[in-house]
Parts: structure tokens; C-alpha cells; sequence
């Protein structure tokens, strides 16, 4: 890795854009299919949901090149969401999918939330060790999901 990445908080179009096409690869190197989520509308929605004044969206980029994401949206009641956490491959291994975690969720404490929850899958084993070691928590669904590998955990913040 040439360019250390820097992480930043979208605000401009082209920024959402780029979490765009970063949450459409991380879509595409899932084994599911995300529809049962409302994928489609979520891509068209980007900037309402992971924006101000309740979201935000957390870019990494090396030089002018988005490399990672991490969103943060509402669930309502002073819960928020942490979705589409993705490093692109050749930036794996060097700790920047901690950096977007922690990043994300010290802007979860700033919007006021009290709780940040996430899904994850099973076989995710590397994320769920990093989610574990911030002190997430397995936890019942809080929504459906068709898949019997889901996992739910939440961190109080």
C-alpha cells in the first residue's frame, strides 16, 4: 500500500457516489443476494440515509481513490446502524477496516446515539473478531432476514 489512506465523511456528491460504488462491490463479493434488504432503493438513497443530519458515511481514500466504507444510519429511538463496512481487496491487511470501525463509531456518540447495532454473516469470522474486540454483542434479530448465518450484534455507546 502505497498511499496511506485517509478517512474522511462524505458530504459532497462525487464522495457519495464513491460509497456507491464501493457498497455495489461489497454487495458483489457477498455469497447472499441483498434484495431482501431493499438494496436497489438503498443505492438510490445514499446520501438520505448515510447522510446529515442522522447518518453518515465513512470514505478511506488513498490519493484520489475511494477504498473503503463504512455507513451509519438511523434505526429510530436513539439506535443507529452500522452498514456496507467494506476495505477493497488489495487494502486488506492493514488495519483500515479499524479504522473505519472506529470512525464510525465515534460518529454514532457525536449524532447522539445510544446504541450502534450491525448484522454480519457467520462466516465472516474476521469481522466478527473485530466487532467483538469493540465490544459489540450478539444479540436477537432485530429484523428478517432469509439467511440462517445472520448474525446481530449491538455496542452500547
Amino acid at each position: 500500500m502505497n498511499d496511506t489512506p485517509k478517512l474522511m465523511i462524505a458530504e459532497r456528491d462525487a464522495h457519495f457516489d464513491d460509497g456507491k460504488e464501493l457498497f455495489q462491490e461489497y454487495a458483489a463479493s457477498l455469497p447472499i443476494d441483498l434484495a431482501f434488504q431493499g438494496f436497489d432503493e438503498e443505492l438510490e438513497t445514499v446520501r438520505d440515509q448515510y447522510g446529515p443530519p442522522s447518518g453518515a458515511l465513512v470514505l478511506a481514500y488513498a490519493g484520489e481513490r475511494a477504498v473503503g466504507c463504512a455507513g451509519v444510519r438511523s434505526k429510530g429511538e436513539g439506535i443507529a446502524e452500522l452498514k456496507r463496512m467494506y476495505v477493497r481487496p488489495e487494502f486488506r491487511g492493514h488495519q483500515l477496516g479499524r479504522l473505519l470501525l472506529e470512525r464510525s463509531v465515534s460518529v454514532a456518540k457525536e449524532l447522539g446515539y445510544r446504541k450502534l447495532r450491525l448484522d454480519t454473516l457467520a462466516s465472516m469470522t474476521g469481522a466478527r473478531r473485530l466487532y467483538e474486540s469493540f465490544g459489540f454483542e450478539v444479540i436477537p434479530a432485530y429484523y428478517a432476514n432469509p439467511h440462517a448465518d445472520a448474525i446481530y450484534m449491538e455496542k452500547l455507546l
